[in-house]
């Protein structure tokens, strides 16, 4: 069947803060054929990312909850749907699909659901993690094409709930934005990084997911072999406070410094000679992959989708979470003291961007996906 018309596509995320799951959406949205699709983006709290897509031309939304589940919200979203005339909606995530599923079933919409990262994880206590399971198993059972972004979160659905059935489809960077050749703002100088120093760089959430802790004291021990280091730390969460208070008390104020969330991100890792992702579980983790496509000798844990990205001590170097600061303190001394092998892991880690995680190669197969799923919903009525 042609299509004889642009296929209305409502991408919905949980919030308007970017993160893994957010710069998925932009990236999807900023290489999506236009000439084809309509994209329209439904968050449940504004921010950056609302700006960015309206610069973009992208027509947004924002209906503010941060509960799953919220029923309160349904009605809003439904009528948004009506309105717009959407012929797909795209949940990324548990909390957006949670709070978008009824509305696109009551009005006979079909639902792809994106598993950034699984709900459920091994540190929750044994009733919210089936909680968890039981609302993943609800959500994808109910939506017409689930999409798994690496092979080990899809593994780990199917072990946690057996009937579970996905697509894989890797996350993907766009390689003109992350871009090791362009210029870039000089970031040391704005924030008073001497350039003689191997500087490590952290951007993620803290949160215990992320382990930003653990990298502290890593970095602490490594520090007092090779003071020629300085660790720059980006983001914030529940263990921003904690780490200021550690780093105070450790006197690590002149070789430690910490920023909020910024939009500059390439900016910032151009700046950067070694990238540190010491998580506990991963989806398939795009702020690894945007360090790899900027050329970054890069240390992450040997987890999930982490996993299938880095192959270690050719394009990475691989720890394991069961001695996280031991292995993280070995590998950033090693790096830091080895600029051929950072160089080596440079070149590898741009070369396996570009062939098997850049954001053209996402967009068309997630394009199929629509255009498959439109045909048959417009077939079957």
């Amino acid at each position: 069947m042609i299509i004889s018309r642009k296929i209305k596509v409502l991408e919905c995320i949980r919030q308007g803060q970017i993160g893994g799951g957010e710069s998925h959406l932009l990236s999807l949205v900023e290489n999506m054929d236009r000439t084809k699709f309509d994209p329209l983006v439904l968050s449940f709290t504004d921010g950056p990312m609302i700006k960015r897509l309206q610069n973009l031309d992208v027509h947004t939304k924002v209906v503010y909850t941060e509960k799953p589940f919220d029923i309160r919200k349904w009605g809003v979203v439904k009528k948004y749907m009506q309105e717009n005339k959407v012929d797909i909606v795209h949940a990324h995530g548990t909390r957006a699909n949670s709070n978008v599923l009824w509305a696109a079933r009551s009005l006979g919409i079909p639902v792809i659901y994106t598993v950034h990262g699984w709900s459920f994880h091994q540190d929750q206590n044994m009733l919210v993690k089936k909680l968890r399971v039981l609302g993943e198993k609800y959500l994808t059972s109910r939506s017409d094409i689930n999409i798994s972004v690496s092979a080990s979160n899809q593994q780990s659905g199917k072990y946690q709930i057996p009937a579970f059935r996905s697509i894989v489809v890797n996350n993907g960077i766009d390689i003109h934005k992350f871009d090791p050749e362009k210029k870039y703002k000089d970031i040391r100088k704005e924030l008073g990084i001497p350039e003689n120093e191997v500087l490590v760089l952290f951007i993620a959430r803290f949160t215990l997911q992320k382990q930003p802790l653990q990298l502290i004291e890593a970095f602490k021990r490594v520090q007092q072999k090779n003071p020629a280091m300085h660790l720059l730390m980006v983001g914030e969460g529940e263990q921003k406070s904690l780490a200021e208070d550690i780093i105070r008390s450790e006197k690590l104020q002149n070789k430690i410094t910490l920023q909020p969330f910024r939009q500059d991100v390439p900016d910032i890792l151009a700046a950067a000679d070694i990238f540190v992702l010491p998580s506990l579980w991963e989806g398939l983790p795009i702020g690894l992959l945007e360090a790899m496509a900027m050329g970054k000798a890069v240390i992450a844990s040997k987890v999930d989708g982490t996993a299938e990205i880095i192959a270690h001590d050719q394009n990475g170097l691989m720890i394991d979470t069961s001695n996280l600061v031991e292995e993280l303190a070995s590998s950033l001394f090693r790096l830091s003291k080895d600029s051929e092998l950072r160089l080596k892991f440079s070149i590898n880690a741009v070369e396996t961007i570009k062939n098997r995680f850049n954001a053209s190669k996402m967009t068309r197969e997630i394009e199929n996906i629509y255009s498959d799923l439109y045909n048959k919903s417009v077939t079957s009525k």
